[in-house]
């Protein structure tokens, strides 16, 4: 059994535990959570965990071989590099970290301690956005040529104590959840080229916060030749994500939508197009984040469970690299969204 444990028990830390407590490898030992109503639901939900106020009293006491960073992303960084120095392989939420020389540190630290570092692009695990990808692995709609991701949803929850609302804490809003939509961008169309520049556009209701875009739209040139175009509006209702891709062959139609975005009772499909002939493919297991989670983790304790050889048997579905070209090319494309230029990477 891995020992595993969680630091940050808030919306979608409670997610991480539950998921940690279900799985038959892991043992959840310890939880670190900020203000004493997250430490008293965590005792509540996990009474076999040890529940800390520090998270380095945490990792000082707990002999962990695993933990999950799950807290507002100024604090990513700071808190990886103590899980990483501890000793503990690690799976950090999106976004890596604010800026791109931490997360170049914390691959480096990582690769020194020999730990194994996952970043949490949980869509990557989805049963609808990787079926996408499997498609196109495949060859079913020949080379891409064309990708459209776009976000329609409400606003942002604050998060604990208004961190998403806080250009300190959350960075911009780009990194928030665009960030996911660069990652899918950049793993469809590996193979076939790797990113070269990004042009932007955003807009937003707060003139005290320009840094907080409710409306974005990027556009990004791979060095095969294909674009991605990714957009996201927080103006909005609901949550509800779709994929298009176009290819020398055919094309790829995913759609998914939910009251929320953490919704167990989602609606979701995926069509595919080649010459006349319009086919629905199946998706047998539901789609979601709270159902990619899952999938994510097991993917983790697989990743850091050694083979009798003593190597790791796979890797992280989103490793440290996948994270800091994700974030690399949401900082890029809000430079380019404040000059109004393109910007090669």
């Amino acid at each position: 059994m891995l020992r595993c444990g969680v630091i940050g028990y808030g919306a979608w830390g409670t997610h991480h535990a539950r998921v940690m407590a279900a799985h038959p490898g892991v043992q959840l030992c310890a939880i670190a959570a900020k203000s004493e109503a997250t430490r008293a639901k965590a005792v509540q939900d996990h009474p076999e965990a040890r529940v800390y106020a520090e998270y380095r009293d945490l990792l000082a006491k707990a002999k962990l071989d695993a933990v999950a960073i799950v807290l507002p992303s100024h604090l990513h960084f700071e808190t990886g590099k103590a899980v990483l120095e501890a000793g503990c392989h690690l799976l950090l939420e999106k976004p890596m970290c604010l800026n791109v020389p931490d997360c170049e540190a914390l691959i480096q630290l990582a690769q020194k301690n020999n730990k194994v570092l996952a970043v949490g692009h949980e869509m990557r695990q989805s049963t609808l956005w990787g079926r996408v990808k499997q498609l196109i692995d495949e060859g079913a709609i020949g080379q891409p040529l064309y990708v459209l991701i776009e976000l329609w949803r409400k606003p942002y929850r604050l998060g604990a104590d208004g961190w998403r609302y806080d250009s300190e804490r959350v960075g911009n809003w780009i990194l928030e959840e665009p960030v996911h939509f660069f990652d899918l961008a950049r793993w469809y169309l590996q193979g076939f080229g790797e990113p070269t520049s990004v042009y932007g556009r955003c807009n937003g209701k707060r003139a005290d916060h320009p840094e907080l875009h409710d409306h974005f739209a990027a556009t990004i040139t791979f060095s095969g030749g294909q674009y991605a175009v990714i957009a996201q509006c927080l103006g909005g209702w609901e949550h509800h994500q779709i994929v298009k891709l176009s290819g020398t062959e055919g094309a790829l139609w995913a759609a998914w939508s939910g009251a929320m975005d953490r919704t167990f009772t989602p609606t979701f499909s995926l069509r595919l197009q080649r010459g006349d002939k319009l086919e629905e493919i199946p998706i047998e297991k539901l789609a979601g984040e709270v159902f990619e989670l899952e999938s994510q983790f097991d993917r983790f304790v697989q990743a850091i469970t050694p083979t009798p050889q003593g190597h790791w048997a796979m890797t992280p579905a989103a490793t440290g690299d996948d994270g800091l070209w994700a974030v690399r090319m949401c900082l890029t494309a809000q430079e380019a969204a404040a000059t109004g230029v393109p910007i090669a990477f």
